[in-house]
């Protein structure tokens, strides 16, 4: 195209030079000459640029952190012309995204696709486009730019850590052998049947009954009568503790040969209590128990986030998404929201606080549960490995005076390792005081 560029110039300036001093027609026929390829540049650079579709497709629009992301390009050359070059540029909002390439002598009447990988690193909600295709024309004089919005969304959920083993809920709820109140999952206890409404599974309909009246009738559940589990996260932004982290680099042997790279969570201790809340649900929901989920972020109000206590796999999915939104921006601290949130939970329920709060505050909370016949545990971000200027100690001092199960995560642990394996460093007698509440 270099080449192309200086040949044209080189006719134009000949041309225009010999003109004015000589006024020959070869000089003439030089500068026309220079003019029609400039002009059929343009009409090429436009006819074929013009004619050129996208389409991007990927199998998936939920991954998580840590993942690789693949997506396939599928570029259409519909005009007869043959395209020198063809840019296709990426301006996802996504971090690190590929996708931007040079194809060249890209054929008329041609279909051409690659794919993209892109190490997904952050969580939130991703625009997968625009894209901006840009054609030349065989001098590299004219550019012609084509822009295609984005139609998906790529949902990326917070990283999940494998938990072998965890301070299991133990005992059932009081009130005999099922609770009355009714549950929108299916447990062994059936409480009754009524008629179908809409938005009703299908296994829920009780068919002899449906036969007998001539309409859908479906059959209602009591609530399971072991033990919730619920999940407090601390989002009060003067809590958490941001270590300030240069930009994760993507070593590109790293993704050859569909390899993962290894990620490890920035040091933040909101993004590590957000991966431990994400991984303790989908431990419970497996251990078949009934998890719930509170945490306050700022808004117009102050907004509680509170999904009441499931066993489904709907649940998992409603608290992941909420995960991989929610921001440390909150003004509640954690007392207040227990105090607005924990009359809701049954007696006899577990209640798991993850939060890097080293104030008095913690221990407040801790008996506040406690006089409400709830099983507090903690799970401990130690402010100080994340860079902040307290220690724990004093707070771990108070809470083990109480006999509270706590969990410390320092900065750069294996969070597979330190959840699964903290139940072994509880003394025996402290998990009997907490399995019988007291206030």
């Amino acid at each position: 195209m270099k080449s192309g560029r200086v040949l044209i110039a080189a006719l134009l300036l000949i041309g225009l030079f010999g003109v004015a001093v000589s006024g020959s027609v070869v000089y003439s026929r030089f500068l026309y000459l220079g003019i029609l390829l400039l002009a059929v540049g343009f009409i090429w650079t436009y006819w074929a640029g013009r004619s050129f579709q996208l389409q991007r497709t990927s199998r998936i629009q939920r991954a998580s952190v840590g993942d690789v992301f693949e997506e396939n390009y599928d570029l259409t050359n519909r005009s007869r012309l043959l395209a020198p070059w063809v840019e296709t540029l990426n301006d996802s909002n996504l971090p690190f995204a590929s996708g931007s390439r040079v194809l060249t002598s890209f054929a008329g009447k041609q279909k051409r696709r690659y794919s993209a990988r892109t190490w997904l690193t952050r969580r939130g909600a991703f625009a997968l486009g625009p894209t901006r295709i840009s054609v030349g024309d065989p001098f590299g004089f004219f550019r012609y730019e084509k822009i295609f919005p984005a139609r998906q969304t790529l949902i990326v959920l917070p990283m999940l850590f494998e938990v072998s083993s965890f301070v299991f809920p133990p005992g059932l709820l009081p009130g005999g052998q099922v609770i009355r109140r009714k549950s929108a999952d299916i447990t062994p206890h059936a409480a009754g049947v009524r008629e179908y409404q809409h938005g009703d599974a299908m296994k829920r309909i009780h068919w002899p009954a449906s036969a007998k009246r001539n309409r859908l009738i479906v059959k209602e559940f009591e609530q399971d009568p072991q033990a919730e589990v619920w999940l407090f996260l601390d989002a009060q932004k003067t809590t958490q503790v941001f270590n300030d982290q240069k930009q994760i680099a993507v070593p590109v042997e790293a993704m050859l040969f569909g390899r993962k790279p290894k990620f490890t969570l920035p040091p933040s201790t909101f993004e590590y209590a957000i991966s431990i809340v994400a991984s303790l649900t989908h431990y419970f929901l497996t251990q078949k128990r009934s998890v719930g989920f509170a945490s306050a972020v700022q808004g117009a109000d102050e907004n509680y986030i509170v999904h009441p206590a499931e066993k489904s796999e709907r649940q998992e999915a409603k608290v992941l998404e909420t995960l991989a939104f929610i921001e440390a921006n909150g003004g509640l601290s954690l007392v207040e929201l227990i105090s607005a949130q924990a009359a809701q939970i049954p007696q006899g329920s577990s209640v798991v606080l993850v939060t890097p709060s080293v104030n008095s505050e913690l221990i407040l909370a801790v008996d506040d549960l406690r006089k409400r016949y709830l099983r507090p545990m903690v799970v401990l971000l130690e402010p100080a490995s994340f860079g902040g200027e307290q220690t724990a100690d004093k707070i771990l001092a108070g809470l083990r005076e109480r006999r509270v199960p706590v969990c410390v995560v320092h900065c750069n642990a294996n969070l597979s390792q330190t959840l699964s394996h903290f139940i072994s460093e509880i003394d025996p007698q402290d998990f009997k005081t907490w399995q019988t509440p007291t206030p």
